[in-house]
């Protein structure tokens, strides 16, 4: 029993076990249910799929099984953004325990309950649990906004490197800001999710896409969708920047700049809905202080990279081609920042070019074609978003060597790879006619499915190594439960780090 109790504390109780359970999870629900997409069902395999574990798959519910789908993945990978934010910002050991446990039994039953109820019978007990844990996941967002309270005065700073305002830390008001624009927009979703089946139906948001004439309550649930993943990302740009200690006076810049620009791009999409005219011109406006805030921390990390590397090497005189070099060393710090570079040519630039050219060129198209575009720009978000945590987790487990090499660049390369082919697929039109389309599909498509197929092998591979590990008596899982002081009292404790922001002992 002693073997299960501590790998369960450390599955469940340290921050690293609790980020690599929901990495696991979903890996699993995207491996499992990648076999019901299209790809798969023209090599017949969906078919077989769905045979073997008696998947129901009723033509009229396929909008509802997919926003369920989404959100059981949604609040896996918030759940991980919050076990990062936990344990990078000052929290006290209470709220870090509470926040924690309440977030993972709320994602846990969201998704195993909500896809049980969408994917093999809708037995409705299992949606009202699945609701449950909707509501579970925001109450730990509440109680997780409340610890971040950046005006309480344990919290003020005295480095003049890090910004802020008086003795007020920035970065953690940019934290508090995210946390509570997410918490009101997932009531800005929840709202009409509540009027399902009192006269509103579920629906995807690029089947409405060309609709003159929307409901407020179907405004509200693109509105939703937008800003949620765009606060996720967000959230993941800030952990970033906390991970590989964003500082100087581009930090004291960037912290403003996200904090105002999370707000008033929030309020742009939840005005969407009375104000749909001008909404737009406030997101973008909210959007441009993001994105530069973003490309303030890509500066100060890539000249970190190069300057850190440089100084191991002893180069005091380096040349352009070892700058390149020294940048490109360590390729999760790299490509957690490049990755957010690559995300302006496939999401962003994508989305503006869009917005600039609706009526010229985009309108033009047959529906098909903006629906595809637009499908795939929120799946690229999403899933580039995954790919920089998951940079960072392997980072924080401590993957040196040719290991860490191999798998950076694996993630890397092959995510990417998929990205600009879907990106490609998706903005076809510009490129070639209906008629001749043909050899531009295939090849897109074919480098897409290499891509992801061979991401998934690259976590499947590290989950892989990470169970192996934990069926070890001294495994990386031991010096990482010991990290949270939950081993036995006549187990050695590892010494304590000092946090350089507060000159404290770290937790």
């Amino acid at each position: 029993m002693d073997w299960i109790a501590q790998r369960f504390n450390f599955l469940f109780r340290s921050t690293k076990g609790l980020v690599l359970v929901a990495i696991a999870l979903l890996a699993l629900v995207s491996a499992f249910f990648g076999m019901l997409s299209g790809p798969m069902a023209e090599f017949g395999i969906s078919a077989f799929w769905v045979r073997t574990f008696g998947i129901d798959l009723q033509a009229g519910d396929r909008e509802g099984r997919i926003i369920i789908l989404y959100h059981s993945i949604a609040m896996a990978v918030v759940a991980i953004e919050t076990y990062l934010i936990t344990s990078m910002l000052p929290v006290t050991r209470r709220q870090q325990v509470s926040i924690n446990a309440t977030i993972t039994v709320g994602y846990l039953n969201a998704m195993i309950f909500g896809l049980a109820f969408a994917y093999f019978g809708h037995n409705w007990i299992f949606h009202g649990l699945f609701i449950f844990g909707l509501s579970l996941v925001f109450f730990a967002g509440v109680m997780l906004a409340v610890a971040l309270w950046p005006w309480q005065k344990k919290y003020h700073i005295s480095d003049p490197v890090y910004a802020h305002l008086g003795r007020v830390d920035m970065e953690r008001v940019a934290f508090f800001a995210m946390a509570v624009a997410t918490l009101i927009s997932s009531i800005f979703g929840a709202i009409p999710g509540s009027f399902f089946g009192n006269g509103f139906e579920s629906f995807l948001a690029e089947d409405v896409i060309r609709e003159p004439h929307k409901t407020a309550l179907q405004l509200a649930v693109i509105g939703h969708l937008h800003i949620m993943l765009a606060l996720i990302a967000v959230a993941c740009a800030l952990l970033v920047g906390r991970w590989l200690d964003f500082k100087g006076p581009l930090h004291k810049i960037a912290m403003p700049m996200m904090a105002f620009g999370a707000v008033v791009l929030s309020m742009g999409a939840w005005m969407v809905v009375p104000f749909e005219r001008i909404a737009h011109v406030i997101i973008y406006i909210g959007s441009g202080f993001v994105m530069l805030a973003a490309l303030f921390l890509v500066i100060y990390g890539w000249r970190m990279l190069i300057r850190e590397r440089l100084a191991e090497q002893k180069l005091k005189q380096a040349s352009f081609r070892q700058k390149l070099a020294a940048l490109l060393h360590d390729p999760l710090k790299f490509g957690a920042l490049w990755q957010m570079v690559f995300m302006n040519f496939v999401v962003s630039g994508v989305g503006i070019f869009m917005a600039i050219q609706l009526d010229e060129i985009i309108r033009v198209w047959p529906w098909r074609e903006e629906r595809i575009v637009l499908t795939g720009h929120w799946h690229i978000l999403a899933t580039l978003t995954a790919t920089i945590l998951l940079l960072m987790y392997a980072d924080l487990i401590g993957l040196q060597g040719r290991v860490r090499r191999l798998f950076g660049w694996s993630v890397i390369i092959f995510s990417d790879l998929a990205f600009a082919a879907v990106t490609l697929f998706g903005t076809k039109r510009l490129y070639v006619g209906e008629s001749a389309q043909q050899p531009l599909v295939n090849w897109s498509m074919a480098l897409a499915d290499l891509g992801l197929a061979a991401l998934l092998v690259t976590l499947a591979l590290l989950m892989l190594w990470r169970l192996a590990d934990l069926f070890k008596k001294d495994g990386l899982w031991k010096a990482e439960l010991a990290e949270t002081g939950f081993l036995p009292d006549d187990e050695p404790k590892p010494p304590a780090k000092p946090n350089a922001r507060l000159g404290k002992v770290s937790k």
